[in-house]
């Protein structure tokens, strides 16, 4: 679950980002920075263990800074969360700006497990149909999951569209246990 604080300095960078016309660009530079201490668990850990000194944690910041090419709002910002003592909340608020971000741009982040690869005509297809649906921008991840047997299960937000053989046989199967 995700705090209020990380929604706030969420929208307060997001606000920024798009006075500047920056919204992506911006949330590309974060996302990147976010992903690159998740990937290394004691970097993770020792940006959120207060036993050590801001001191500490603003030099390692300052060092992975000094490595990417991030612009100066973007690490105004990150030095910020190390002043306040809120950069082990990083992850939460990139997943709020991201948010923020897709609602403005109006895009839908969309997952589809299949059975098996999809061409890309029956993914234009899907897309297609998914934008008409919606009225959103889709943005679609593929996931193969050989245990559907057949048909697809789509994702948008928290609502899923199982057309899969799996769940019709499972359906098909409480009928049946049904009419006895």
């Amino acid at each position: 679950m995700i705090s209020n604080i990380s929604k706030r300095y969420a929208r307060a960078f997001f606000e920024i980002a798009k006075e500047g016309k920056q919204i992506e660009s911006y949330y590309n530079e974060l996302n990147q920075f976010s992903s690159l201490v998740s990937g290394n668990k004691s970097l993770k850990d020792f940006l959120a263990n207060p036993v050590f000194d801001q001191a500490s944690k603003k030099g390692a910041v300052d060092d992975i800074i000094s490595k990417m090419k991030l612009t100066g709002m973007t690490v105004s910002f990150l030095r910020l969360l190390v002043d306040k003592k809120r950069i082990d909340i990083l992850e939460d608020i990139v997943v709020c700006y991201r948010q923020l971000m897709d609602e403005t741009l109006k895009k839908v982040r969309v997952s589809v497990k299949t059975a098996f690869p999809l061409s890309n005509e029956l993914k234009s297809y899907i897309i297609s149909n998914l934008e008409k649906t919606l009225g959103k921008q889709v943005d679609m991840t593929v996931e193969e999951d050989s245990t559907l047997l057949g048909g697809v299960v789509i994702g948008v937000g928290d609502t899923l569209y199982d057309g899969s053989i799996k769940n019709q046989l499972n359906n098909m199967r409480n009928l049946l246990g049904e009419a006895r």
